[in-house]
């Protein structure tokens, strides 16, 4: 007669949607409580990707976002063919994320500032920048203008979109001419890299906001270890694409944690956001204008030399006079 213990054998197989082994410490954390965390593992400090609606719930006041341009569809201009057809693919990543396209943008606020973002979806087609992803990040960027407020730009992104060819690498023209429109026009911008930032969006404009944020160990790179180290014909140096390594060079201006992100971004608004002058509106910027300014300095320099001279023979007049 066979034995019966009293409790049930240890599993090796647990439900996913139960339970989350973490690849940092390969714990095994329940989802409830990893929700709690932030999706970030307690033991380890592991920074488990999330997506878009999540970032945005965890960054910006409650209630106070307005998602724009939701409607905004990719198509498939090219009849791209793969292991499946690109409009099969894009049904299932759309089914699977409930969005329409890897990013989401509109206007909130944050500390009770108001600001635009753009937040991409790495769970939508590993985040790949295409057409309608470069359309938002610039329509972002354009409403930053528009309205006078800061610019906050969350990337998780494989790169450009294969899928869409040529029409993704425009995107980084697109993306960088809005990007150098929010710098001339003296909005704050804010660049936040998660895991991963790579490809094309890492050659645009990830890396160039004001201030570039990170989380820990994030995945920073343009392209694979193989393709980098051919390039340079040299050994990548251990930890090379990871944001300890940038933030040592000067890519990344900080890392911070994400359950310190919000009150990092409420900070660093504070700073960035000039105070209004008592009528509600923000001082008019100053223009730089380099010729005016060398023009002045000439002619500071040139009434200097002309009062010298005329110094000068005013004492000559003088020294006449006497002598005579």
């Amino acid at each position: 007669m066979p034995v019966r213990l009293p409790f049930r054998p240890r599993r090796d197989a647990y439900p996913p949607d139960l339970w989350t082994k973490c690849p940092g410490c390969a714990e095994m954390l329940f989802n409830k409580q990893l929700d709690k965390t932030l999706r970030v593992c307690p033991h380890c400090g592991h920074h488990f990707r999330i997506s878009a609606r999540m970032r945005i719930d965890q960054l910006v006041d409650p209630g106070s976002f307005v998602e724009r341009d939701a409607d905004l569809t990719p198509v498939d201009s090219l009849g791209f063919v793969d292991l499946k057809s690109y409009p099969d693919r894009l049904l299932a990543a759309q089914l699977a994320t409930g969005l329409r396209d890897a990013a989401v943008w509109g206007i909130g606020t944050l500390g009770g500032k108001p600001i635009s973002i753009c937040v991409m979806d790495f769970f939508f087609i590993g985040g790949s920048m295409g057409p309608v992803v470069g359309e938002k990040v610039a329509r972002a960027g354009e409403a930053a203008v528009a309205e006078r407020i800061p610019l906050l730009i969350v990337s998780s992104s494989g790169g450009a979109r294969m899928q869409e060819g040529t029409y993704s690498l425009m995107q980084l023209v697109k993306t960088m001419s809005v990007v150098e429109r929010v710098k001339a026009a003296r909005v704050p911008y804010i660049s936040l890299m998660t895991d991963p930032t790579t490809g094309g969006v890492f050659a645009s404009f990830a890396v160039v906001g004001d201030v570039n944020l990170a989380e820990p160990n994030a995945l920073i790179r343009f392209a694979g270890d193989r393709v980098s180290a051919g390039t340079i014909g040299e050994e990548l140096p251990p930890g090379y694409a990871r944001a300890e390594f940038w933030i040592s060079h000067g890519f990344v201006d900080r890392i911070v944690p994400r359950a310190k992100m919000r009150e990092e971004l409420i900070a660093l608004l504070g700073f960035l956001i000039a105070p209004s002058n008592g009528h509600g509106e923000p001082p008019p910027s100053p223009t730089s204008r380099p010729r005016s300014f060398l023009n002045a300095l000439t002619g500071a320099l040139g009434a200097d030399n002309n009062g010298e001279a005329r110094a000068s023979e005013a004492g000559q007049t003088r020294g006449e006079a006497s002598n005579g």
